[in-house]
């Protein structure tokens, strides 16, 4: 399925999942749909590995609780974020690393400061290997970090594809 990208989110200098200047980090870029979805774009190395030749299971839940949490900038506002309250993942296939890989989120359920989400993480073929579910409380960026972080480490990446397929 095509996905049309309307914007692509900010991501950070350090974070685990985003972080351009994090020498472990997924790398991860996230972008939002014309479906009010967010994809993420990423490829774990082979030190996220758990068994030889799969990704560790914590990182597809980590992946997964960060796409649906930045889900709520669609709703809200680009400084709105999801802090985890509950996340309920399940496990479908072994998931590879040193390949690309694509997740999707989407808010379920907008009760105000609560929210509720969903998402999948695809593999290469198409094929869906990991599913999450959560309820996460909204805040704003200000009530989570420092100006500092949001001046010096918050940042819009220079470019974003037109499409994306899953």
């Amino acid at each position: 399925m095509e996905h049309r990208i309307t914007a692509t989110q900010n991501i950070s200098s350090q974070c685990m999942v985003c972080g351009i200047n994090n020498e472990f980090s997924l790398k991860t870029r996230f972008h939002e749909t014309d479906q009010q979805e967010v994809i993420a774009i990423f490829q774990p190395q082979a030190f996220h590995q758990s068994y030889p030749q799969v990704t560790h299971g914590g990182i597809s839940a980590a992946i997964l609780d960060e796409t649906i949490g930045r889900a709520i900038m669609l709703h809200a506002d680009r400084n709105a974020f999801g802090v985890t309250i509950e996340l309920n993942v399940k496990y479908k296939k072994p998931v590879p690393y040193d390949c690309e890989l694509k997740a999707i989120g989407r808010i379920t359920c907008d009760s105000g400061r609560i929210f509720e989400g969903s998402g999948e993480l695809y593999l290469p073929d198409g094929s869906i290997a990991v599913t999450a579910t959560g309820k996460y409380m909204k805040r704003q960026l200000e009530q989570i970090t420092d100006q500092d972080f949001s001046a010096n480490e918050w940042f819009t990446p220079d470019d974003y594809p037109d499409k994306i397929s899953l």
